[in-house]
């Protein structure tokens, strides 16, 4: 037998609203857009010390670098612009809300560095097969390498702090790219000291090697996006906890057909719950509710839709998803 106080708690309980902050939409995208301005702004002061200091020290690699900082600042624009559209309620065209645009951009920033990647290697390949053609590559730039460097990697922390602290994986992603630019530099000032040592291929095949490490980052996040655009469930352990709150649940003796799918970086979750055959509708919704809410409180899910089963009150509590 169900807990009488349970139940009558949950009839005349009123509706939850999540108040932590996975759910705090407005939180996230004011940590989003400080996080993202601050990227901009660095950016943009990077791109004109990199460039500038690229063409007067004829270095290759370095000028690569602007073109990944020009990147990132193109990809600061659109996870602004992204994340205002997220924040939309839902609409007569959206009744789901405007959660997937967040991963639409991450498919778009996706698609931007593999483009750049793929430039990039072109025109690496291009100066390899003639290192000395655009002349020695001058000191300044190992310092405006080594500046980048430093600014990038202290740039990532910041950022992946943020995204984290958000639960964003459009501002994780944005992070990373920052995290990317670092490891690029480091391949630049490696390529430029090379450079200045008497190998001239160094400089180029820096830039050779930037164009990979951009491409590889390209290539995985427009993969992630997509899978999330077509319905991907979510991984194995996030399903198997979301099945476990709802089965200790009093009241549920068992679930079905539970189903999962990314929204941004929340959880939709379809469930049918097998409950006692014998209770009230009232009670059954009671029920539904608490196995609802139980899930919310644990995970960044936005909403579970629930079907009532009927089944033998004495029926042993188990779990039959897929099914």
């Amino acid at each position: 037998m169900l807990n009488p106080s349970f139940l009558a708690a949950m009839t005349q309980g009123r509706p939850f609203v999540p108040s932590d902050d996975r759910s705090d939409a407005a939180v996230r995208h004011r940590a989003g857009r400080r996080s993202t301005w601050t990227s901009a702004a660095v950016n943009i002061c990077l791109i004109v010390v990199q460039g500038t200091v690229g063409l007067l020290a004829h270095s290759q690699a370095l000028l690569a670098d602007a073109i990944h900082s020009l990147s990132d600042l193109l990809s600061d624009v659109i996870v602004l612009v992204a994340g205002s559209h997220s924040l939309k309620a839902p609409d007569a065209d959206h009744p789901y809300g405007h959660l997937r645009f967040e991963t639409a951009a991450t498919l778009a920033l996706g698609a931007i560095l593999l483009a750049v990647g793929a430039g990039m290697l072109w025109t690496a390949f291009e100066h390899l097969q003639s290192p000395e053609a655009d002349g020695p590559v001058g000191k300044a730039a190992l310092g405006a390498a080594i500046i980048t460097l430093v600014t990038k990697e202290g740039l990532f922390r910041y950022m992946l702090r943020i995204a984290k602290r958000a639960r964003s994986s459009m501002l994780v992603a944005n992070a990373w790219h920052a995290r990317s630019d670092a490891a690029s530099s480091l391949v630049v000032a490696v390529g430029i000291v090379a450079s200045l040592a008497g190998f001239p291929v160094g400089d180029p095949f820096a830039a050779l090697i930037v164009g990979v490490i951009i491409g590889r980052m390209g290539w995985k996040f427009f993969l992630s996006a997509f899978n999330d655009l077509t319905d991907r469930a979510v991984d194995e352990s996030t399903e198997e906890r979301i099945r476990q709150h709802i089965l200790s649940t009093e009241g549920v003796l068992g679930i079905h057909a539970l189903k999962t799918r990314k929204l941004g970086d929340m959880i939709w979750v379809e469930v049918d719950l097998e409950m006692d055959a014998d209770l009230t509708i009232a009670q059954g919704h009671a029920i539904a509710e608490a196995a609802r809410i139980n899930v919310l409180h644990h995970e960044p899910v936005l909403d579970v839709m629930t079907h009532f089963d009927p089944v033998p009150g004495n029926t042993t509590p188990s779990s039959h998803a897929g099914q």
